[in-house]
């Protein structure tokens, strides 16, 4: 019986441990946190893994009011940074980016925002 436990406590200790399942967060975005910048030709939120793509996401909208900036989103080739391309023109005043995503290794989703101010 000692000899099993001792093999059984060997084969816990060798064997390869499982990767871990979390959420993907933020890592930077472009503009970064309550910036203030001129207006962007685009906007990006990078992540720490890779994202499934038709269910990541990024909307722009003017702070305090109900108005979204129409933008073509794309992913990029490494899966981790959504960007952003605003097809109207901003005007001074406070933005939110609203992100959604969705890992690719565990597929759970996870959202937040992100203000900025153009001057």
């Amino acid at each position: 019986m000692r000899k099993f436990i001792l093999i059984s406590l060997a084969a816990v200790a060798v064997a390869p441990a499982a990767p871990a399942l979390a959420h993907a967060k933020v890592v930077s975005s472009n503009p970064a946190a309550n910036a203030t910048i001129a207006a962007p030709a685009k906007v990006s939120v990078t992540f720490n893994e890779k994202l499934v793509p038709a269910f990541s996401k990024i909307e722009i909208s003017m702070t305090g009011m109900d108005m979204k900036v129409p933008v073509k989103t794309s992913v990029s080739t490494d899966g981790k940074t959504i960007t952003a391309v605003p097809q109207g023109k901003f005007m001074k005043g406070g933005y939110v980016i609203n992100w959604s995503a969705a890992a690719a290794d565990d597929g759970h989703h996870t959202a937040g925002s992100i203000p900025f101010k153009i001057k």
